[in-house]
């Protein structure tokens, strides 16, 4: 006979059982495990973060003494930072999934490549269009939301397409017209036709469209259901510092190459051939995405 409890807090499990003493014991045991939660890596944290401030702050300013001490004290720390994630129990960067797990290796370097060289693209293609061919910072606005568009409506087929075939191989198509994408930038002048900028856009929309959705489908089924959560935070870690990198290597092209002068229309010389160089860097920076991306496997 169950006993009567007044409330849910008096109720406990082991009061009709006939193993009532080792009933106690493990439930005790279970409830003690579930309170008990990972501790924060502090310390790895802080290594994480002043790495990327470092690279980040360094690279914008390679050319200077001041940027170049940053960069090697970032990859100091960057290299302290994966020997600390080792062998502590609970780390914010799981080492042993890129080790042990090659399709969620691969599939997080493919979302790192393709965020790097397509994080800056909306940015360098805004200043040719307000500071090259004169248009204004609305109608520029206009233009370029057209990838994002295509992106949003190209992403739920191809996510539905990546349930059914390998997703490798649709984020690597993806990856593919990323690639020409980049590359048909490479030779844009200050007349260069509007129309063939507005469809190239379309183009890069499709590619990213078909790269994201499939990429994180193959991310998240490499992992079990209990670490979706890491799996999760570890691709949008990707993104980030994918788009930051991306700025970062804008930032070291044009600091080469146009300077410390203020971008105004009678420099447009300077800044088509960094914007051009950018888009250079970007399509042969994604080729090595390619590969990545179809080197991940099957997930299935």
């Amino acid at each position: 006979q169950m006993p009567v409890m007044e409330t849910q807090e008096d109720f406990k499990p082991w009061e009709c059982c006939p193993c009532r003493k080792l009933c106690e014991k493990r439930f005790k045991e279970n409830t003690k495990d579930e309170k008990k939660g990972d501790e924060f890596d502090i310390i790895g944290s802080l290594f994480f973060s002043i790495s990327f401030i470092l690279l980040l702050f360094g690279i914008s300013k390679i050319t200077e003494r001041l940027g170049i001490l940053a960069v090697i004290v970032g990859l100091i720390s960057l290299f302290f930072f994966i020997l600390w994630e080792e062998k502590i129990p609970h780390p914010i960067l799981n080492i042993r999934l890129f080790t042990k797990n090659a399709v969620f290796a691969f599939s997080n370097a493919a979302a790192l490549i393709n965020y790097s060289t397509t994080g800056a693209v909306t940015f360098l293609l805004s200043l040719y269009l307000q500071y090259i061919r004169g248009i204004s910072p609305q109608t520029t606005g206009m233009i370029l939301v057209i990838q994002p568009i295509f992106m949003m409506v190209v992403s739920p087929i191809a996510g539905r397409l990546s349930d059914k075939i390998e997703p490798r191989i649709i984020a690597s198509l993806g990856m593919v017209l990323t690639v020409v994408g980049l590359s048909l930038f490479i030779p844009i002048e200050n007349d260069s036709l509007l129309i063939y900028f507005v469809l190239n856009l379309v183009f890069l929309g499709i590619g990213f469209g078909l790269f994201s959705s499939p990429n994180t489908n193959s991310v998240m089924t490499s992992v079990s259901k209990e670490i979706y959560g890491v799996a999760s935070a570890m691709l949008g870690t990707m993104r980030l510092t994918g788009q930051m990198l991306s700025m970062g290597i804008v930032m070291l092209i044009f600091s080469l190459s146009v300077g410390k002068i203020r971008i105004t229309h009678e420099y447009y010389p300077q800044l088509l051939s960094s914007i051009r160089l950018s888009f250079i860097v970007f399509a042969s920076f994604c080729v090595i995405g390619v590969f990545a991306s179809l080197a991940r496997g099957k997930v299935r």
